[in-house]
């Protein structure tokens, strides 16, 4: 049985994110990519939607330049013959604060022939934010 290719392309993206060796995420990757990260684009330009392999680089560079993954934990996954699902713990390190950051998120891909053909990321943003901020945000109560 040869490996799935959610394995192959989380250490390629791992790789290229600490190590920023791009060249085993670029082969990985469609040229028709459709990926997007949900969460405040606002906050973290390298969120939201992006279309084809070079718009794709270029976040995962720009992730790069903000943080180090230290550990990565996944809590479940599902895997199809071409597509995969999971939840995931990130231990992240901010670049620019030397803040550590722990991240939660939920990924779903779609391989063709071995690449990633589609990626949506959703992510627990309201606790990323809070860390981000440095402080807790107090939300009106709702009657």
């Amino acid at each position: 049985m040869t490996e799935h290719s959610l394995w192959r392309f989380s250490r390629a993206l791992h790789r290229a994110i600490n190590e920023r060796q791009f060249d085993e995420l670029d082969a990985l990757i469609d040229e028709d990519i459709q990926w997007a990260i949900y969460g405040p684009i606002d906050m973290f330009p390298f969120f939201g939607a992006r279309h084809g392999k070079s718009a794709v680089l270029e976040v995962c560079r720009r992730i790069a330049d903000n943080v180090r993954v230290h550990r990565s934990e996944r809590e479940s996954v599902m895997l199809g013959v071409d597509s995969a699902a999971s939840m995931m713990r990130y231990s992240l390190t901010a670049l620019d604060s030397n803040k550590p950051i722990s991240l939660r998120l939920a990924q779903f891909a779609q391989f063709k022939g071995g690449h990633l053909v589609s990626l949506r990321v959703i992510v627990d943003t309201f606790d990323l934010v809070e860390q981000t901020l440095g402080r807790p945000i107090h939300l009106p109560k709702i009657a």
